[in-house]
């Protein structure tokens, strides 16, 4: 290629660069959303990290080039908006499940939720723009980054939080690998969402300062952080389990002509096959959310009883499943359990009802019971109710008796079989707000029904339980009604794992629990010293370097 050929590319490279600039400054609202649907490709299922970083730097360049906060804050407005709209199109999938209102509403409701849940991504554009205006492109990455931990983590409490999916999400690995979620027991969910900020700023830094070897560098880096397998196997444990994936359907879950066939299906999976290895063991037997549709409480009216499989007689429900098990066995299961007093209209029934854990024993007993503290909103509560509601939307599940939080993580101290923290469907996304830390558990169990979820929310579910094994050093266990179902380890490894669409069952030893992380000692105190960190670092290191260099 002689001289002239390269003048003609570098113009014709420079030419395209102009009229991207021209573009995103003609239309700084639609290029920032388009950046934001880049980078949301960088979750999975696609998992296009590499892809979504390099958006995640344009986009950086933008917010810095607007010419007021107010203009700051509308790109990252349009960014969030589109980005949290596509990562949670999984919402409206769930939608076509249910009978109750048009199927289009689903597609109407993610982008109403998203025009609240962008505003904290406006908030860090904003909060960087006044800031560090000026700054170079690193001081400036510096201080956007810790302005998205802090309105990251207040995504995830604020109207009682809404964290998925967290941008520090497109910095896991694939199941065999942790990627640079490797971090995660020293920076926590959110550091390492202000750590991909970083990166894309450094990326950013490159392509503004021209320097091809660098931006080279950092991407072979990063890519080889990526993919860098996990290569120890996992410490067992001494705990036996049986996860069961009965693959129920979502359109059979509430259907009275299919419950029976559905417990025989689960008791089929469940029932253990008597050999000289295990004869005489114990075994914790994991069930999903959404998996008995027997009422387990006593105490309710006759009418309740009437509906499930046996009939009038929770004692007779509760020993058919101790009699599955065996007697040397603890099951943890999904239930829907109810409050019970006289409403307004003087019957005596549900006036609340929780979606619970319970554990029982190989008589049939229940000896312990959790209640869901982060309901799903469109699923168990409509969020907005007075907005939404008067469009014709109403929340998913079925039936019209309120759902009710529970006080929050638990651990159930099941004697031979360890001590299992609970956290029951989409709780599992909430970082920090997983394990109760004054009586820590041996494993999480994480049951949950994805059936609703499309090709989207089940692999994001699990990427984000991956999350939390790694930031807390502590298996999870994930028994779903129609996958993925999982066993991940203290590294946030998937050790074993059965596919979407399938009926089946894993078996082993829980992989053991490792020592309290730097995160699982001080939770989200964690992220937010970095935050403030990263903010006195680009706030503070570039006038320290003037005054620096006008002293000398």
């Amino acid at each position: 290629m002689g001289a002239d050929d390269r003048t003609k590319i570098g113009q014709k490279f420079a030419s395209l660069r102009a009229s991207l600039v021209r573009f995103s400054e003609d239309w700084p609202g639609l290029s920032a959303a388009v950046l934001g649907l880049v980078v949301a490709c960088g979750y999975p299922p696609l998992h296009g990290w590499w892809i979504a970083l390099l958006a995640l730097a344009l986009f950086l360049a933008h917010c810095h080039s607007a010419s007021s906060w107010r203009s700051a804050a509308w790109r990252g407005w349009a960014f969030g908006w589109a980005h949290l709209t596509l990562a949670n199109n999984w919402i409206a999938t769930a939608f076509t499940h249910q009978a109750k209102m048009p199927e289009f509403l689903g597609w109407v409701a993610v982008p109403l939720l998203c025009i609240y849940l962008a505003i904290y991504p406006a908030l860090a554009a904003g909060i960087a723009h006044v800031a560090a205006r000026r700054a170079r492109p690193m001081a400036y990455g510096s201080v956007f980054a810790a302005a998205w931990i802090v309105t990251e983590w207040l995504r995830s409490w604020v109207f009682t939080g809404y964290p998925w999916p967290p941008l520090g999400l497109v910095l896991l690995g694939d199941w065999q690998a942790q990627g640079l979620a490797r971090v995660l027991p020293w920076l926590g969910t959110y550091g390492l969402s202000g750590l991909a900020v970083l990166i894309a700023a450094g990326l950013w830094f490159a392509i503004y300062r021209r320097r091809a070897v660098l931006a080279v560098g950092l991407g072979a880096v990063i890519a080889g952080a990526m993919v860098w397998p996990a290569s120890h196997a996992a410490r067992q444990g001494d705990i036996r389990y049986t996860l069961i994936q009965p693959l129920i359907l979502q359109s059979e879950i509430n259907d009275p002509t299919k419950f029976e066939e559905q417990f025989l299906r689960i008791a089929s999976l469940t029932a253990a096959v008597p050999t000289d290895q295990n004869a005489g063991q114990s075994r914790l037997v994991l069930w999903p959310e959404s998996a008995i549709p027997d009422y387990l409480e006593d105490g309710y009216p006759q009418r309740y009883y009437r509906r499930t499989t046996y009939g009038a007689d929770p004692a007779l429900a509760r020993a058919r499943i101790g009699s599955v098990i065996g007697p040397q066995a603890t099951l943890l299961t999904g239930v829907v359990n109810f409050n019970i007093a006289q409403r307004p209209d003087g019957i005596v029934g549900a006036v609340s009802a929780r979606n619970s854990v319970v554990a029982l024993n190989g008589m049939g007993e229940v000896t312990h019971g959790y209640a869901k503290a982060h309901l799903v909103p469109y699923g168990e509560y409509l969020p907005m109710e007075s907005l939404l509601g008067a469009i014709g939307l109403s929340r998913l599940t079925a039936g019209t008796v309120p759902f009710i939080p529970g006080p929050g993580p638990q651990t159930f101290d099941l004697g031979v079989h360890g001590k299992a923290g609970i956290q029951i469907c989409y709780e599992i996304v909430f970082s920090g707000q997983v394990v109760d830390r004054a009586n820590r558990p041996d494993y999480l169990f994480n049951p949950s029904n994805d059936g609703w979820f499309g090709a989207w929310g089940p692999p994001q579910h699990l990427a984000q339980a991956r999350m939390r094994a790694m930031e807390e050093g502590l298996p999870v266990l994930r028994s779903t009604t129609t996958g993925i179902s999982a066993v991940i380890d203290a590294d946030g490894v998937v050790r074993q794992s059965i596919a979407s669409g399938i009926a089946g069952k894993v078996e082993g030893v829980i992989p053991a629990a490792k020592s309290p992380t730097l995160f699982a000692k001080f939770g989200n105190a964690l992220p937010l010293a970095w935050a403030a960190l990263l903010a006195l670092l680009g706030l503070g290191l570039p006038r320290l370097l003037a005054l620096r260099a006008a002293r000398s």
